[in-house]
């Protein structure tokens, strides 16, 4: 175990090493990826002087649950680019993938260690600024429940969408070229639970309840954080479950990898 550990953190040292060989570069998509998120919410704060609120959620209300999303997308998109299937179907084409499996090293650490975006950070400061923007607009009443519930929110966050970062790339063993209908639960999904969930019809919040439980992963959680209500009956338990449905994705999405490997056949580039 701690030799896997040495090695990914080796593996993510050359990545980050190699993005700073260019500075400026690196610097510019950075600032761009930030200023991209930052003019999407200028947009949500426009539309708010124009509505009072959306669902009864106020601007901060919505806010909260943009900076709590785009966080924990942001730092998955950063750690599990490796399993990004735009990426790793390109490993496949080009036998890249062959190579790792040649190696005696652990092939899911290899993969996770084969890209590592920093420039990601952009994102994930600006979607901490949106949260901290949030916060001070809400004044909320912290509880040490809260405090200590909120990174466990972001850490379940980023194993859910990373589980469907592999999910994807597993896809890619037996359609060589990534599908873009993964990036509508991931890219699209992260999109979609930055509003609150009980603004889309029954039927997209029942899909994103019992099949992709993407609603406990943050409008449930948001819930508690802002001593709100939901305008549906919710469990009292549903707020807390946000581990529970990222867990269960990062899970299926480990067997499902396991299993893809298993049946993988070389395109023989």
């Amino acid at each position: 175990m701690i030799h896997t550990l040495i090695l990914y953190k080796r593996l993510v040292g050359i990545q980050v090493r190699s993005q700073l060989q260019y500075r400026v570069s690196f610097f510019m998509e950075m600032v761009s990826s930030a200023i991209t998120l930052g003019l999407f919410f200028v947009s949500l704060v426009l539309i708010f002087e124009r509505f009072d609120n959306l669902g009864g959620w106020t601007l901060a209300e919505v806010a909260f649950l943009t900076g709590m999303v785009e966080t924990g997308f942001g730092i998955m998109d950063m750690v599990f680019s490796g399993f990004d299937p735009t990426f790793f179907g390109q490993q496949v084409r080009r036998g890249t993938f062959d190579q790792m499996l040649l190696r005696p090293v652990n092939v899911t650490v290899q993969v996770l260690g084969a890209d590592f975006v920093l420039r990601r950070l952009g994102r994930i400061a600006q979607g901490v600024a949106i949260l901290i923007y949030a916060l001070v607009l809400l004044d909320l009443t912290w509880t040490p429940t809260k405090l200590l519930y909120l990174p466990v929110v972001l850490l379940s966050q980023i194993i859910f969408f990373g589980g469907l970062f592999i999910i994807g790339s597993t896809i890619t063993f037996w359609t060589v070229q990534s599908i873009e209908a993964i990036n509508i639960f991931t890219y699209g999904g992260s999109e979609l639970i930055s509003y609150p969930m009980h603004i889309y019809p029954a039927g997209i919040r029942r899909f994103f309840t019992f099949l992709l439980p993407a609603i406990f992963i943050n409008y449930f959680p948001a819930l508690f954080f802002l001593d709100k209500s939901a305008p549906f009956p919710v469990p009292p338990v549903a707020p807390f479950l946000a581990p529970v449905a990222g867990g269960l994705v990062l899970g299926a999405a480990l067997l499902f990898w396991r299993y893809g490997r298993r049946y993988y056949q070389s395109t023989g580039t």
